[in-house]
């Protein structure tokens, strides 16, 4: 980076795993830099907003990307003769996101490398920001009103009825959002229970699962990994994920859609971690009864639940059932996937060639190795 010494001496290591300060500080820094800002990086196309958009779906939704980028810049600057062990597994964590980052913006870490000053990492940061913001923005806004659909019965009108543009009536105060969004482990059938879940009496932390999140809401406490985000084709969180990625009108068996939708945008050819648990966070927050996605709301606790979710896929101990989870997601929402995914059939022209060259490097390395032993 020009001038990297400079820069890189004021900056100092900050949690970026998580939203930071609402907008009121970040706004009122952005846009008094406004008119400081090359006409490229005020277009709405730029390039950096596009790419933050798919960012916040698919590696991190909730995470301050100005922090992440300069936390990212310290461990591959004046940290990077340290070694592994002297970071924490948050600071680990990060510099993973912030490297998949990189990898998935087109000249990302060439900008940042050529950048002459601070103010200029921030510009390029909140570009990222303003993407991932204005992506979840839309999903929550759209979802709002297809979730009702979903819920819908076919053929039958929802008793009582929900609006599509209002979600006052969701959440604990309608059977159905409500039995969908009880906890796990509680009993939606206990009058009590539902009374105080509407009443707002008994409050569920982040973390504490609903049990939507199971086939037919059925939830084995003796096995919690037992159908855990896997549920039939007609399932909401499926809806959900074919409603974000791969067009909204691709949730019916016949894709009428006349744009491509964000996964064929990006190039997006499997389903990654962040963007179950992004799903499931979306589909969770469209059956709550807030209007306004906050991480500020402890009611819905979406930031916790986000973090949690992606905390249990991202577990190495937990690997071989979260590659068997996204292998099912896969076969779900990208048809090409199971045949991409086959193995090489015997007498095809490719397995004959791959033998042909297996062959031929295991005769050099015999022949190198009979050489050597002649010497």
């Amino acid at each position: 980076m020009a001038n990297h010494e400079s820069p890189a001496a004021k900056r100092t290591s900050q949690d970026a795993l998580q939203l930071g300060p609402r907008k009121k500080p970040y706004a009122f820094y952005f846009y008094n830099l406004i008119d400081k800002i090359p006409t490229l990086y005020r277009r709405s196309t730029d390039p950096l907003v596009h790419h933050g958009r798919h960012f916040g779906r698919t590696i991190h939704a909730l995470c301050n990307v100005h922090a992440l980028i300069n936390n990212g810049i310290i461990r591959m600057g004046e940290r990077s003769e340290e070694p592994e062990d002297a970071f924490t597994p948050q600071e680990r964590r990060e510099h993973l996101v912030f490297l998949a980052l990189l990898k998935s913006v087109p000249g990302l870490e060439e900008r940042l490398m050529n950048t002459e000053s601070e103010e200029e990492i921030h510009n390029l940061a909140a570009l990222l920001q303003k993407g991932a913001s204005s992506a979840r923005s839309d999903d929550t806004k759209s979802l709002k009103s297809a979730i009702v659909d979903w819920l819908t019965p076919p053929g039958e009108p929802l008793i009582p009825p929900i609006a599509r543009n209002n979600k006052t009536g969701r959440g604990y105060h309608h059977e159905v959002t409500g039995a969908l969004l009880c906890p796990t482990g509680v009993d939606w059938s206990d009058m009590d229970v539902k009374h105080r879940l509407a009443a707002g009496e008994l409050t569920v932390p982040g973390d504490q699962w609903p049990v939507f999140l199971y086939p037919s809401n059925e939830y084995d406490d003796s096995d919690p990994w037992k159908g855990l985000l896997r549920r039939v084709f007609s399932s909401k969180i499926t809806f959900t994920f074919k409603h974000i990625f791969t067009s909204p009108s691709s949730v019916e068996k016949e894709t009428k859609a006349t744009r491509s939708g964000n996964a064929r945008i990006h190039g997006m050819t499997a389903v990654t971690r962040a963007s179950l648990a992004y799903t499931a966070t979306q589909a969770r927050f469209a059956l709550t009864s807030s209007s306004v996605f906050n991480r500020s709301d402890l009611i819905t606790d979406s930031e916790r639940f986000y973090n949690s979710v992606l905390e249990l896929l991202e577990d190495p101990e937990e690997s071989e059932e979260v590659d068997s989870l996204l292998t099912w997601w896969n076969r779900q929402v990208f048809p090409n996937y199971v045949a991409n995914s086959r193995p090489v059939s015997k007498n095809s022209v490719l397995a004959k060639i791959r033998a042909k060259r297996a062959a031929t490097k295991q005769a050099a390395l015999a022949n190198s190795n009979s050489n050597g032993a002649g010497a």
